[in-house]
């Protein structure tokens, strides 16, 4: 039996479950009993199944909110980062920072950040301040620049 490519809401409920359960798009459709990445983009992409993507973009903003969850858990988790010193014989000689287990998590940290900014950027954006240095009237703003740019005319 080879991959579905009709559209059904079962399979479209399906899909949609396993993303907000942070399963990735691509890990879903490499399962033989899903379509190939390329029919969910064309169902994505149909004005037809306009349900079926207003449902695919709340299984992105869940998996979002998920990547968020996990921060703290992952910053908090301390368990590989300290590894047992051993001397030639075996002997534990003390203990030492297991750089590779820190960086791993500091990664795992940025990227699930990295992504929930992207998925939610309204809700987990940087959030960008307008700068408030401009103040007066536009009349006087142009009246002190007359002139003044690339050599135009003083006009009085």
């Amino acid at each position: 039996m080879g991959r579905p490519t009709k559209f059904t809401q079962a399979l479209a409920e399906k899909i949609c479950e396993r993303i907000a359960d942070r399963e990735s798009l691509r890990s879903i459709c490499r399962d033989e009993d899903m379509p190939a990445k390329s029919t969910v983009l064309s169902w994505l992409a149909d004005d037809g199944k306009a349900a079926f993507r207003a449902r695919y973009a709340l299984a992105r903003e869940i998996l979002a909110d998920g990547f968020v969850d996990e921060l703290v858990e992952i910053a908090d988790d301390r368990s590989n980062d300290w590894i047992e010193k051993k001397n030639a014989s075996g002997e534990t000689t003390g203990w030492q920072e297991n750089g590779e287990a820190i960086r791993r998590s500091q990664l795992r940290i940025a990227t699930r950040q990295w992504v929930a900014e992207k998925l939610r950027p309204k809700k987990y954006g940087s959030k960008v301040e307008p700068e408030q240095g401009v103040t007066g009237e536009v009349s006087q703003l142009l009246e002190d620049i007359n002139g003044k740019t690339r050599g135009l005319p003083n006009g009085g």
